[in-house]
């Protein structure tokens, strides 16, 4: 398991805002890492901007909004998305994702 978050430059409109970067926290890796990747997590992020969805937090702490995503259908399979973002910054942060049964 990585202990380095992972930054990658994506452009992607979330709620109207214009994000320009993603950073993965490798939390995922410990319990899912064969089920999931940064390549599909980054894809997820993808289908959240193309959803046209507007999404509502489930909880803020200081300057950071917390969203859960849950049920994305990609490639066949179901996941959730437990992401943040922060006050007056443009990246998404990716606190957690696996795959659902759904």
């Amino acid at each position: 398991m990585s202990k380095l978050r992972r930054h990658y430059k994506i452009k992607v409109v979330i709620n109207g805002i214009t994000f320009n970067e993603v950073i993965i926290d490798p939390h995922f890796e410990k319990n899912h890492s064969e089920s999931i990747n940064d390549e599909i997590i980054l894809d997820l992020i993808k289908w959240l901007g193309e959803s046209g969805t507007t999404y509502e937090t489930v909880g803020e702490k200081g300057h950071y909004s917390f969203f859960v995503t849950d049920g994305i259908k990609l490639r066949d399979k179901y996941y959730k998305l437990i992401w943040m973002t922060e006050e007056d910054q443009l990246y998404i942060g990716v606190v957690n994702a696996y795959r659902r049964s759904k």
